[in-house]
């Protein structure tokens, strides 16, 4: 009998054999195997398979998942951990084992846009009034998001989301300025809203759904889709296999993180742009960045850009044109942000944090670097509220890039 939803083939796919425990942020330091992800399949297998019961120490292990998806690039069985995860999240929240109900109306004000915006205000003026405790790792949000960007043509799209709007906004102006100065035209839906992301990754797969299906409603015809927030472009890909509709498999294929769509645009690869800009090679390649003007600039790679999208490689490219690209060395382990877990699980997060703020300083120490670009809203957030105290900035790769076009 089927106790999790979980699809058989995906489950038996893992063969422990062990690889991806070096890669696994919440094993790193535990050092249990139960906190793996070979020992969250086990527990897994042992409901679906055997019976055992839905008990509290499985909750555990389960909700302690940052969900990196670290493990998947590193598995030489490709098993597909996020989905796994996914159904199993799903199956818990089903049976309200886990999202409580105050959780639960926190993610419902994902989706309306203007509570959440006023709902963020609240919290930035908490945070000036020192109300907001610490340990829950958030950056300062801005009290002002600032005026919101406006559509200037056809040639793509451009997603604002939620929670990247409300705290980052400027991000999305530093894009289209990025964008104009490349002679690209770009148009914003009146309500993109959320991707349904944080939904998935509680198990609220409902809610997540639904939130998907707007989201594509809110992007007619066949236009490519930039994100340039990782967790975003990652959900927004995944559309297709979470809705298994033609239509979603094509919405999917139509979203490109905002990174690669750029770099591609500055060499004027004529294979990638045509089909986007109908006429690539009527658009003069006019070098817009250049020399490493900026000096020693630190990369860290959020997760579902690195594991999931597989789209790093293009901030360094594009990093590379204004300054010296500085690697991290720890091969992409995760920070501990995971969209809401730095909030739901500070303790791990935390330390999880702490061993990336320990490699960050020693890179910063040797190579001279302040400054340290993320190219997602919860990284930034998660990381910037540690290393400011260290003289250390943390920026998005898009900001730094606006800067240097001034």
């Amino acid at each position: 009998m089927t106790h999790l939803g979980i699809d058989e083939d995906e489950l038996s796919s893992c063969v422990s054999c062990g690889m991806c425990l070096p890669h696994c942020p919440t094993y790193r330091v535990t050092g249990k195997e139960a906190f793996s992800p070979r020992g969250r399949i086990d527990a897994m297998r042992a409901v679906q398979w055997k019976g055992a019961p839905i008990d509290d120490s499985f909750v555990e292990f389960m909700e302690t998942c940052v969900q990196c998806r670290g493990c998947e690039p590193a598995c030489p069985s490709g098993v597909p951990f996020g989905h796994l995860m996914e159904a199993t999240r799903s199956t818990l929240a089903a049976q309200h084992r886990t999202v409580p109900r105050w959780q639960r109306i926190g993610y419902h004000v994902l989706g309306r846009h203007r509570l959440l915006l006023i709902g963020s205000r609240m919290i930035a003026v908490a945070q000036r009034l020192k109300l907001v405790p610490r340990r829950l790792g958030l950056g300062t949000i801005p009290v002002r998001q600032g005026a919101a960007i406006a559509s200037t043509g056809t040639d793509v799209w451009l997603y604002t989301g939620c929670v990247m709007d409300a705290w980052q906004r400027h991000t999305h102006r530093s894009t289209a300025e990025i964008l104009t100065s490349l002679g690209i035209t770009y148009q914003v839906p009146s309500s993109s809203g959320c991707c349904g992301a944080l939904h998935t990754h509680a198990g609220l797969s409902e809610q997540a759904a639904a939130l998907m299906r707007s989201t594509m409603e809110a992007f007619p015809g066949d236009g490519p889709i930039l994100v340039n927030s990782a967790g975003c472009g990652a959900a927004l890909k995944d559309v297709g296999h979470a809705l298994g509709t033609a239509e979603a498999r094509a919405f999917s294929a139509r979203v490109v993180d905002v990174h690669t769509f750029v770099m591609n645009a500055v060499v004027m690869d004529p294979v990638v742009m045509d089909p986007v800009l109908n006429s690539g090679s009527e658009r003069p390649s006019v070098p817009k960045f250049s020399g490493p003007g900026m000096g020693p600039i630190m990369i860290q790679d959020p997760c579902h850009l690195r594991h999931v999208q597989k789209a790093h490689l293009a901030v360094r490219d594009l990093i590379g044109r204004v300054g010296t690209p500085v690697e991290l060395g720890d091969e992409g382990l995760c920070c501990g942000a995971g969209g809401a877990y730095s909030a739901l699980q500070p303790d791990l997060a935390g330390q999880i944090r702490d061993r990336k703020i320990s490699t960050i300083l020693a890179v910063a120490k040797r190579t001279g670097s302040t400054q340290l670009v993320s190219a997602n809203p919860g990284c930034s957030q998660h990381l910037s509220s540690a290393l400011a105290d260290h003289g250390i900035s943390v920026v998005h790769p898009m900001d730094l890039l606006a800067q240097a076009l001034k």
